[in-house]
């Protein structure tokens, strides 16, 4: 009896695993990396893994993209070079940075990391309550100011903009909350202010702006142009009038470009067909997603300043953006 039923028990897992086997057949799951709930990776993430699964098949499979949420640039670089997932979004300065073993990254190259294509321009923002009395980047001496965890792009950018400024991080009470716990901290009146460098408008901010006064300090001047001595992926950039509520006037700040990045082991032919349906379908992007707007193919490759996975050139070489 006990033969039997060990006999039967094994039929059974049999069965399930080729049922699950054929469950799994005929679809290729890809995933996306992006960045936490408050920002903007995370909602054009979720965008662009269901317009890619709605687009591309491999030799008659199905591609199946999800958008995972994640700790934003830097975990994603490093992420990507343990090949923890198939691809991810990372900021043009990290992405340079891990390739090349610099800053955050020293010692420590992430060397098969490849390019799939420019995304959107990230604005830098310094949020403050519109009472805080912190009307430029100076006025933060002596605040509590929120930088996102230790080590990450946000971590750092903020230490550059104070060394540009004159200023060092013992001025500050710094603060390592992410996007959404920073705004709420502001908004209970726990916190003075936060850097947040996203896609425009961000909801975090947005909500933030929806039920508080707030105010966007300007990023300009003679320290700004040091800062890119220091970080040449920053450009000058406008936050226009009404991207918040109660926010009524253009804002001189500084933007990086967002890059859609992956590992050299990703299939040539998976690469090819995902940044085609990226960048041949940005118009359904910008139906529903307001940084859809602003990925263009004429834009695809500016600001990558690290090799190009295989499968992505040859579509760019086939659009004539590479000779």
């Amino acid at each position: 009896m006990m033969k039997r039923v060990s006999l039967l028990v094994c039929l059974v897992l049999a069965v399930t695993m080729i049922s699950a086997g054929s469950a799994m057949a005929g679809r290729i799951f890809f995933g996306i990396a992006t960045g936490g709930t408050g920002g903007t990776y995370y909602p054009l993430g979720g965008m662009l893994a269901q317009l890619i699964s709605n687009a591309v098949e491999i030799d008659g499979n199905k591609l199946s993209a999800t958008a995972e949420t994640g700790n934003a640039s830097v975990a994603n670089a490093t992420l990507l070079g343990r090949e923890g997932i198939e691809s991810a979004f990372v900021a043009a300065d990290i992405l340079d940075a891990a390739y090349k073993g610099e800053k955050q990254f020293d010692g420590k190259a992430i060397k098969n990391i490849r390019a799939l294509g420019a995304l959107y321009p990230e604005t830098v923002q310094l949020v403050v309550r519109g009472n805080a009395g912190i009307n430029t980047f100076m006025d933060i001496k002596g605040k509590s100011v929120s930088s996102g965890s230790p080590g990450s792009g946000q971590w750092q950018l903020l230490g550059d903009l104070m060394v540009a400024h004159g200023m060092d991080r013992k001025d500050l009470s710094e603060d390592y909350s992410s996007f959404s716990q920073s705004v709420e901290k502001i908004k209970d009146g726990n916190l003075d202010a936060s850097l947040i460098t996203a896609g425009t408008p961000t909801a975090s901010v947005m909500e933030l702006a929806n039920h508080h006064s707030i105010k966007i300090v300007p990023l300009t001047g003679a320290p700004i142009a040091k800062l890119r001595e220091v970080q040449p992926y920053y450009a000058e950039t406008i936050l226009p009038a009404n991207t918040y509520e109660g926010q009524t006037e253009d804002v001189k700040t500084i933007a990086v470009r967002a890059i859609w990045a992956t590992h050299d082991k990703l299939d040539d032919n998976v690469a090819y067909e995902i940044v085609k349906a990226l960048y041949e379908n940005t118009e359904t992007l910008a139906k529903v997603h307001v940084k859809g707007k602003e990925i263009s193919l004429e834009k695809a490759l500016e600001s990558v300043s690290i090799p190009l996975h295989p499968g992505a050139e040859r579509y760019y070489r086939e659009k004539g953006l590479i000779k």
